[in-house]
């Protein structure tokens, strides 16, 4: 849906005429700050939606460095939603051992429970991400630095320094995706209230050192490290030393820094080694009170920051996107229901605040000192139990996440929908097929014509699809549904185990039906 509407921005004539210090304002639907995966995805969700939208990035070009090594499982099941992960290559990768705080354990204990997707740098997700906006139409702009943003209260216009000069941008909505330091976020006037930096931390992608691996961290008198190798002689570390007083997370650094520190700590001398790219951190722990003010976002490091601990980064940011995609572009299309739009920050800002818990957590466990040792061994008795270990598995992965849809009492209400096989009258598909398009779905399970019938008003925002599931057994949960109502982000919003038909929920989610609409769409395999 709205693939077909050219994805560049415009000027209207009268604007043409308002020759700003900016010069001309350009126009769009939304403007997105930020190329980072974020806002990559972001771009592309608002294009399967029908919404031009604009993103402007300060770097002129990508770095192609490394940076976050994966992805988490929801995010693994997010790509998937959308055909995005044969873009990763054949043998795409994931772990059923992960960790919390360094404490390994079985993840698979967790139904489609894993640690992630591992060994695929940031630079291909990115790569993969771009590739996917752009050919939606996508407009992506390098080499913009933003000076300027201003909420005029029916639209955003954002003034940005450019390889061409000073440049004026316009949207009905702007969305900073732009990082931990956003731009947007300060312009903007969002508070960040957390937790500040304590200490300061390196990582470096090393070559030519022969590190002994280091997977889970190694835990030393002045401090901790961890190694990994990526292949071809390359490893990543990361290195936190203790009584380093806390400095910006953004400032430069170089490799003798953190030889020094790694040689402080391990004893071990890899200043002959030389880095790819080298950086530092901190552990502090911020999220702005609102991802909303008017008619500017956050999403993903501009909302919230944390110590990255189990690559959760990346993926809550693409989480962010997914969620709220859909939903700025039914407000710019026009039939977003009331409320919708600010469903972003009561569902987002949970999930957000979690992601800070449970990384605040696993510092302690990898950074604590003498003084933690009886809290990580009560923690590695606690582990031991499945039910500690499926909940720690879904915090993590974020396959636990359940939001507040309303009212109903069936176990998948609110949660994502599973990635099971699934048979049509057009042949076998998986329920991850059915949201490529970027739709809601309502997947009838039970061949109700009158059900079907009842959400042919929404046909134009709603796919129907009669399907069974392969495997009954697979998923008692799922089969015993009767049928599902799907938003365009995967979460389930109504099933037919609850008393109530599915029109409450269509018009909540969905808008009001399109006048005149009687019938109804079946699912067909595309050729």
């Amino acid at each position: 849906m709205g693939a077909e509407h050219a994805g560049t921005t415009s000027r209207t004539a009268s604007e043409e005429e308002k020759e700003g210090p900016g010069g001309p304002t350009e126009t769009t639907d939304v403007v997105v700050v930020g190329a980072g995966p974020t806002g990559l995805m972001l771009a592309g969700e608002l294009r399967l939606g029908g919404a031009r939208v604009a993103v402007v990035e300060q770097l002129p070009a990508p770095t192609g460095q490394s940076r976050g090594l994966g992805f988490t499982a929801r995010a693994m099941e997010v790509f998937d939603q959308r055909g995005l992960l044969a873009g990763f290559g054949p043998g795409l990768e994931t772990s059923p051992q992960g960790h919390f705080g360094g404490v390994l354990f079985d993840y698979s204990v967790l139904r489609d429970g894993h640690f992630g997707a591992r060994g695929i740098p940031q630079s291909q997700t990115e790569s993969v991400l771009e590739e996917w906006a752009r050919a939606l139409g996508a407009d992506i702009r390098r080499g913009w630095q933003l000076t300027g943003l201003t909420d005029t209260g029916d639209g955003v216009e954002i003034v940005a320094d450019t390889p061409t000069g000073v440049r004026r941008l316009r949207g009905s909505h702007l969305v900073g995706c732009d990082g931990g330091g956003s731009a947007v976020r300060t312009a903007a006037g969002f508070d960040f209230p957390g937790t500040p930096a304590r200490r300061t931390m390196y990582l470096a992608d090393v070559a030519g050192c022969s590190l002994r691996p280091r997977f889970l961290g190694e835990r030393l008198p002045a401090g901790m490290v961890m190694a990994a190798p990526l292949g071809e002689g390359v490893d990543r570390i990361i290195v936190c030393p203790d009584g380093v007083p806390a400095d910006d997370s953004s400032r430069l650094t170089d490799f003798a820094e953190v030889a020094d520190a790694w040689q402080r700590i391990t004893g071990e001398d890899i200043s002959g080694g030389s880095a790819l790219w080298v950086s530092t951190f901190t552990d502090a722990t911020r999220q702005t009170s609102r991802y909303r003010r008017g008619r500017v976002l956050l999403a993903g490091d501009a909302a919230h920051i944390h110590l990255p601990a189990g690559g959760q980064g990346l993926s809550t940011g693409v989480q962010d996107a997914v969620n709220l995609g859909w939903k700025l572009a039914a407000t710019v299309q026009g039939w977003a229901p009331p409320g919708l739009l600010d469903s972003y920050h009561d569902e987002r800002h949970p999930a957000g605040a979690r992601l800070l818990m449970n990384t605040r957590a696993q510092g302690m466990l990898y950074l604590g000192g003498e003084e933690a040792d009886p809290m990580r061994a009560l923690f590695g008795e606690l582990i031991e139990h499945d039910d500690v270990k499926r909940h720690l598995a879904g915090v993590v992965s974020g396959l636990d996440v359940r939001y507040d849809v309303g009212e109903g009492s069936h176990p998948l209400l609110g949660r994502r929908l599973p990635p099971r096989p699934l048979r049509t009258a057009a042949g076998p598909t998986r329920t991850t097929e059915l949201l490529h398009p970027g739709q809601g779905v309502l997947l009838d399970l039970r061949d109700d014509e009158t059900l079907r019938a009842e959400a042919s008003g929404w046909k134009d925002r709603v796919v129907t699809v009669t399907a069974t599931v392969t495997d009954d057994a697979a998923d008692e949960a799922l089969a015993g549904a009767g049928a599902l109502l799907v938003r365009p982000d995967g979460y389930i919003v109504w099933t037919a185990a609850d008393d109530a038909g599915p029109r409450s929920a269509l018009h909540r989610w969905f808008g009001a039906p399109t006048a005149g609409t009687t019938h109804h769409d079946e699912y067909e395999e595309k050729p």
